[in-house]
């Protein structure tokens, strides 16, 4: 193309195959293109120059030059660019296409040719620069972008959520979607939205991430310290800064989040399903709940209905079997008293005294062994026959009562017959419960009473550990057994009663004994050898510990004189001397007693000096020698009674 002449080439497409020419143009058309490729100012345009036609905006001139060059952080560099309507969304192509533009517009070499006056130090052309500097460079122009000015920072009010809630918070979502580090933001939707996709949003949202910085507004260059200590400083300060202002840009789009959240007419709906669903499953388990329930019931009336239907007919049935038992005790009753009055009468068919004896004891023998009709038909046969039907009964019952003895008699062979194991000691029952054992059975049934878990093993145990000589084994069979012949054994028959008296009896005279011996004492009357012997026999094993230091040092102590011999006691009772006499008998404890001694324990503790002689003097007739003679029996009793029951399980 030259100056004076304009070609173009213009394609004609037609149905059929035609060449293609290229055409030059004349006359009217000629001078419309011509126009075209005239610069505004009368200049002819370039190639470069129609490229760039359509890009970005027109950008006034005063608005350029009203900018100042030192305020660049101020300014907006996508309307210097005249890229303002499309702002973030301008590719990196389209802003340096519009920095070209604005370069052959705006150059001051340009303007200078075109006679305009230009200030180097402070033409707007440096602004055209920096904006180009800013938004051509990915991370200046994301720290920019994170500062748009055009951008709204600024919550929904609550007249525009009334209004019109899905337009507004689309409308806010969409604009703060900018932000987020994950792709694919997911869309607010509208009020027909399923529930996944809502929780979908929130979820998202809830968990948001996003991108934005704010090294933009650091108010200082580190890069202007003079030494690294002022730029270390200068970053700390920014970095702060910074962190302050994430803070705030997550906490206002929480609150936004939260904010269409409480007002989300589709999450109070879903809330409402999930609280009735819960409610219908809780009212379904419910209904389960009761309707097993009165299964339940209704089988346990018919249960109890049909016991005590079975109740009743087994009632039934004992009484009737009662009363022909009746029945059959009265009509045997009936024929013995007939027997026996038949055979009174006749002087029991006896010749001589001796035969009226054996008849007698026959007639006994027979009314035991006969059953009913055996006895009716005797009654009959006696009217007739007399004699010869009694004598007849007399052997067969001899016979009877020969055969119950001799299946006795077999029956036990049977039992013995079998060969005891080896290392097994057969043991007679007058061997297996002594007199000692009777006693340790009687002691231990008192100790653990009924209720006790496996109470007769626990018996057995306890009387296996402290039977004398525990040759002999007991288990709890023979316990059992053994407690239920004492309790239907007539014991004023028994040899144990008689023994415990004469055991009384004895301790009583043997307790007459040392009452005497105590008056005398207390009259005067003996010598001091027998208030000295007196005295170690009243306090036991203590003047004893006490003379051992002596005896240990070498040096027998001195004779105390008669005058010196220690008081005794005036006129004690026969409890005390039983009590406090040396050997093996002791008076019983009562329970009175044994509830002075528990008290005076917890009264003194281990700490408390003169602890036994105290408890003694709290409680009359006891001495210090009893006083702990009897906690050592109740310590002993307490663990054999722990040993047996563990010992059980």
């Amino acid at each position: 193309m030259t100056s004076g002449t304009v070609t173009t080439a213009v394609e004609v497409q037609l149905p059929l195959k035609v060449a293609r020419r290229r055409i030059e143009r004349v006359g009217f058309a000629y001078f419309s293109q011509r126009r075209q490729f005239l610069a505004p100012g009368g200049v002819e345009r370039s190639d470069s120059d129609e490229k760039l036609e359509g890009v970005g905006e027109e950008v006034d001139v005063s608005y350029l030059k009203s900018l100042d060059p030192k305020e660049w952080k101020d300014q907006d560099h996508y309307a210097i660019l005249g890229l303002g309507k499309i702002r973030y969304e301008a590719s990196e192509d389209d802003i340096r296409r519009a920095y070209r533009r604005m370069v052959l517009l705006h150059h001051p070499d340009k303007r200078k040719a075109k006679g305009e006056e230009v200030i180097q130090d402070d033409d707007y052309f440096t602004c055209i620069t920096k904006a180009y500097e800013i938004l051509g460079t990915s991370k200046p122009r994301r720290s920019f972008d994170s500062v748009d000015p055009e951008f709204d920072d600024s919550l929904p009010s609550q007249n525009d959520i009334d209004s019109d809630y899905f337009g507004v918070f689309n409308k806010f979502f969409t604009l703060n979607g900018r932000w987020s580090e994950k792709p694919n933001v997911p869309a607010f939707g509208q009020v027909d939205a399923k529930r996944e996709e809502v929780e979908r949003f929130y979820n998202f949202w809830y968990d948001f991430k996003s991108w934005r910085e704010f090294s933009y507004l650091d108010e200082e260059d580190k890069e202007k310290g003079q030494d690294r200590d002022e730029r270390r400083w200068i970053e700390k300060e920014n970095r702060a800064a910074r962190i302050k202002r994430k803070k705030e840009e997550m906490s206002r789009i929480r609150a936004l989040v939260d904010l269409a959240y409480n007002n989300d007419k589709r999450i109070q709906r879903f809330k409402q399903e999930e609280k009735d669903r819960k409610a219908a499953a809780k009212r379904a388990k419910m209904d389960a709940v009761q309707a097993q329930k009165a299964e339940a019931d209704r089988a346990i009336r018919e249960a109890a209905l049909a016991k005590e239907k079975a109740e009743k007919a087994e009632q039934k049935r004992i009484e009737q079997i009662r009363i022909e038992r009746e029945q059959q005790k009265k009509l045997l009753k009936k024929e013995r008293k007939t027997l026996r009055d038949k055979v009174k009468d006749c002087k029991y068919y006896a010749k001589n005294d001796k035969d009226q004896l054996k008849h007698m004891e026959g007639t006994e023998k027979i009314c035991e062994t006969f059953s009913l009709a055996e006895l009716q038909a005797l009654n009959k046969a006696m009217e007739s026959k007399g004699r010869e039907s009694f004598v007849a009964a007399l052997q067969t019952a001899e016979q009877k009562i020969a055969a119950e003895l001799e299946e006795i008699n077999q029956t036990q062979a049977k039992k013995l017959a079998p060969a005891a194991p080896k290392g097994v000691k057969e043991v007679k029952k007058n061997e297996l419960w002594s007199n000692e054992n009777v006693q340790l059975l009687i002691k231990a049934v008192n100790l653990f009473p009924a209720g006790t878990a496996q109470r007769w093993d626990v018996i057995a145990t306890f009387i296996n550990q402290h039977s004398p000589g525990n040759t002999v084994l007991v288990n709890a069979r023979d316990v059992l057994n053994k407690a239920k012949a004492l309790q239907n054994t007539d014991h004023s028959k028994s040899s144990l009663k008689t023994q415990a008296n004469d055991a009384a009896f004895a301790s009583f005279e043997k307790s007459k004994k040392e009452v005497q011996t105590c008056k005398d004492i207390t009259l005067g009357e003996e010598t001091p050898a027998q208030a000295s012997k007196e005295n170690v026999k009243q306090n036991g094993v203590d003047h004893k510990v006490n003379n051992q230091p002596a005896k240990q040092n070498g040096t027998a102590p001195a004779p105390a004189p008669a005058a010196a011999a220690p008081p005794a006691p005036a006129a004690p009772s026969p409890a005390t001397n039983g009590s406090s006499g040396g050997g093996g008998g002791s008076k019983t404890w009562t329970k009175e007693e044994q509830a002075l001694l528990e008290q005076a324990i917890k009264t003194y503790p281990t700490t408390t000096p003169d602890r036994w002689d105290r408890i003694a003097s709290c409680i009359p007739n006891r001495s210090k020698k009893d006083c702990l003679r009897r906690v050592k029996e109740l310590v002993e009793l307490v663990n054999s009674k722990k040993e047996a029951q563990a010992a059980v399980k």
